[in-house]
């Protein structure tokens, strides 16, 4: 049986890489191809789509911490309420959206989108400190 929010942490885990395969054909597209020695140098010089990429890979790693800290606080405590499983899955659904979001350069749903998956966040740690 799948267990909603391990799910999402896997999720949510992977999504912090979906940027980077634009980062990297991005990189590729630049005179001398993919800098293998020097890539994240390279990164500093990537323009629109590119540097979006590069910080929503990096937006994702911020914002996985939390979460992740979040869910294992509920289920270190016991608390698998259907409130732990939706704020869960809307956090993932909010953070692929901020992904696309910011990859269309569409900055006001990806704030909104950002604002979403910090709720869900701090849903989580409220409801892990009110406890079972």
């Amino acid at each position: 049986m799948l267990h909603v929010p391990y799910a999402c942490l896997m999720i949510a885990f992977a999504l912090i890489y979906i940027p980077r395969f634009v980062v990297g054909a991005e990189m590729k597209k630049q005179a001398g191809g993919y800098d293998n020695n020097d890539p994240r140098g390279q990164q500093t010089k990537l323009e629109g789509r590119g540097r979006r990429a590069v910080a929503a890979h990096q937006n994702s790693i911020e914002a996985f911490a939390p979460f992740s800290v979040g869910v294992l606080a509920c289920l270190q405590l016991g608390i698998a309420t259907a409130t732990v499983q939706i704020a869960c899955i809307v956090f993932v659904v909010a953070r692929v959206g901020y992904i696309l979001a910011y990859l269309a350069d569409k900055a006001t749903v990806r704030s909104g989108l950002w604002t979403m998956g910090m709720l869900c966040t701090s849903a989580l740690f409220v409801l892990a400190l009110l406890g079972p």
